[in-house]
């Protein structure tokens, strides 16, 4: 599933391209695009900049019309150059903008919507988004005032339940949320209640330092939209880039105890960790997961 980094990459590599080029052809799958573009058509518009806010990518185009899609499990943006072979069928496609040179496609992409400023601005989603992690006026200390606001509305919500809510801060995903908890050395079923002052900073530095190593431009001019070395850990081979995800059943690459994993908030997210470097903090036992090698391929993260 594509995170915060993920779509900050893509929507670099689309404002590189793209940002003062005048859209020269449009197509959609999708009725409700089609629609707008009938009444409202794109050709000729200049898109002005591409952005990405939390897990949202917004093209902006002149006339004060915005292009906004979210990836969701399996959606992603491809750059190719005019007349340039796709990597994946036709019948993926739900949104090509066109322009002299280029085409964005837009592939699986399961919400696209258009919106003016001002309809955006009415919209249930991106105006509530949290403080976003790989945006320039982001802080540490504005994350951990987010989560200390956030502990005082809800003191018994999980922390890795907390990381993933978009409204506390924009951009974790379901990877860097177990990746977090783990460099931290917080349980991840601890209740906001539970955290200190310092351990809330060490979350949201870590998480901040994490984002922004994954999204360093090392390609120069070169175009980059959605794969990358995502890693936490310094390692370079693919096998050891993470320290906790997706590797329950093997052992912790700091301490050697099995690595768990555990469903966990109400949409059942996997949730990985080590339960001797995550100690549990709190009433009751400690949470109990599944140690059992994990399958290679999931159904959902």
């Amino acid at each position: 599933m594509p995170e915060g980094d993920t779509i900050y990459r893509s929507a670099r590599a689309l404002h590189r391209v793209l940002a003062g080029q005048v859209v020269t052809a449009f197509d959609t799958g999708l009725a409700k695009l089609a629609r707008v573009n009938d009444d409202a058509p794109l050709k000729g518009r200049t898109i002005e900049k591409v952005e990405s806010r939390g897990k949202w990518l917004l093209m902006h185009f002149s006339g004060d019309l915005i292009l906004v899609t979210h990836m969701l499990m399996s959606g992603s943006w491809h750059i190719y150059r005019t007349g340039e072979r796709w990597r994946m069928p036709r019948s993926r496609m739900r949104v090509v903008i066109s322009t002299a040179e280029w085409e964005a496609v837009a592939f699986n992409v399961p919400i696209a919507e258009f919106h003016t400023t001002r309809s955006l601005e009415r919209s249930e989603q991106i105006p509530r988004l949290g403080p976003d992690i790989l945006s320039t006026e982001f802080t540490v200390s504005s994350g951990v005032e987010r989560l200390s606001a956030y502990a005082r509305e809800a003191p018994a919500a999980e922390i890795a339940v907390v990381l993933l809510n978009q409204r506390v801060i924009a951009g974790l995903g379901n990877v860097y949320k177990s990746e977090v908890a783990f460099a931290a050395r917080v349980n991840p079923f601890r209740v906001m209640q539970t955290l200190s002052r310092s351990e809330k900073e060490s979350l949201v530095e870590i998480a901040y330092r994490y984002m922004k190593a994954n999204v360093v431009d090392g390609k120069g001019d070169g175009i980059v939209t959605y794969a990358g070395n995502r890693r936490t850990t310094h390692a370079m081979e693919r096998e050891e880039r993470l320290w906790v995800y997706r590797r329950q059943g093997q052992e912790c690459r700091r301490c050697g105890a099995a690595i768990m994993m555990r469903r966990q908030g109400t949409q059942a997210r996997s949730t990985y960790w080590c339960p001797e470097c995550q100690p549990w903090i709190g009433e009751g036992e400690a949470p109990i997961g599944n140690t059992a090698q994990s399958p290679t391929k999931h159904s959902r993260r």
